[in-house]
């Protein structure tokens, strides 16, 4: 599976180097100098980091063949991105990568199969989006209401107040 780890956005500058909307938690390793990053369109790359930079709050990068401004437009909207693969699970045993939580089955502690997840957002609070036969839910991701997460097995447990998972059942 691929992983966004940034957009390239807007050319910086005449020289070749981007601004790029950074979406991984460590841009300091993933776009450290001599970094080969895939990208999509696969057309468009794989680019090599050559340097990169913080300007105020914005990520500048410059790649290896990128020397010019009008090179440097023609990646804009270019998407960075790595194989899950490559992607080390946390040190944290509480914490879980989108990737490792997407395709999960959601079971009740008894056992019962609530649905599976298909998306995670991330609005203010973690939500799992859980596909079931009725729609789609929302389970806020917290310790109270999902107890276990079990990657090797591939399901997570849910204890869900009346009303979470089906609406028409709140009190």
């Amino acid at each position: 599976m691929q992983l966004a780890v940034g957009r390239i956005g807007r050319p910086h500058g005449i020289r070749g180097e981007v601004t790029v909307e950074v979406r991984t938690d460590d841009p300091q390793a993933r776009f450290a100098p001599g970094n080969v990053i895939a990208t999509d369109p696969p057309q468009a790359g794989p680019l090599v980091v050559e340097s990169g930079r913080w300007h105020k709050s914005v990520l500048l990068l410059r790649f290896a063949g990128v020397a010019s401004r009008d090179q440097a437009e023609a990646l804009r909207g270019t998407v960075l991105v790595v194989d899950s693969a490559d992607v080390p699970p946390s040190a944290d045993p509480d914490e879980f990568h989108d990737h490792e939580l997407i395709g999960l089955t959601m079971v009740t502690g008894e056992g019962e199969t609530v649905g599976e997840v298909v998306d995670v957002l991330h609005h203010g609070q973690d939500l799992l989006v859980v596909r079931r036969p009725a729609g789609e839910a929302y389970v806020p991701f917290v310790k109270a209401l999902v107890p276990e997460v079990d990657l090797a097995a591939g399901r997570l447990v849910v204890t869900a107040p009346p009303g979470l998972l089906d609406p028409e059942e709140s009190v």
